[in-house]
């Protein structure tokens, strides 16, 4: 899986940040200041780094020249109007930038378009005769591709992440929508449904009474 450093001191925007990549599959970890950045590339292997530039103690400058001996991808989160800044970013050697506030959908299109050119793909997921492309989104059965709402891809990718164990409502819910499950509705049964029905999983996803469901593949 595709690893992400979220080095952003604003902690609001740096778990925002987390939620919707790893809802987009990828896994991420954050830290609020640039030692701890610094620190963290030193400890563990990262594919790419999301890397504000004000930041505590070190500056973001100073953390992308670490960066830069460890062969990890950069994209700069700068505030809005900061061309200057922006201009050095990229002089210095990050691979693209993004303004803040940002658009999440031009966040995932800028970390897709930056780890491509990196050559730093996601592996393909094949289960059944089911086959999901990270990187693109993408979802075929039997070789046919597959039309699934941002959201049923998002709920499949879920299942697969979690195959075989028991994911509650109140996770799936939290995990697709992101917001807090209020226990009423019924919007996760109807998804789950319309995701079964797409795909040909009736066997596969079982609802678990009073619990949520279970996506079951046999190892």
């Amino acid at each position: 899986m595709i690893r992400i450093l979220i080095v952003e001191d604003e902690e609001a925007i740096a778990n925002l940040i987390r939620m919707n990549l790893g809802k987009a599959g990828y896994q991420c970890e954050t830290v609020f200041d640039g030692e701890g950045a610094a620190n963290r590339i030193l400890e563990e292997r990262f594919d790419l780094m999301l890397l504000d530039i004000m930041l505590p103690g070190l500056s973001g400058y100073e953390v992308l020249e670490y960066a830069k001996t460890m062969d990890i991808p950069v994209i700069f989160l700068t505030a809005m109007g900061e061309t200057a800044q922006k201009v050095k970013g990229l002089r210095m050697g990050a691979e693209d930038y993004i303004a803040k506030p940002f658009d999440i959908g031009e966040l995932l299109a800028r970390v897709e378009a930056v780890l491509r050119r990196c050559r730093k793909t996601q592996e393909k997921i094949r289960f059944l005769d089911i086959e999901i492309d990270p990187d693109s989104r993408v979802v075929t059965k039997g070789g046919q591709e597959a039309e699934l709402t941002p959201k049923e891809y998002d709920l499949l990718l879920l299942f697969v992440r979690n195959r075989n164990r028991a994911l509650y409502r109140e996770t799936i819910y939290e995990n697709v929508w992101g917001g807090e499950y209020s226990g009423t509705g019924r919007t996760v049964d109807l998804h789950v449904q319309r995701l079964k029905k797409k795909l040909g999983l009736e066997e596969h996803i079982a609802a678990i009474y009073k619990v949520g469901y279970r996506l079951v593949i046999p190892s």
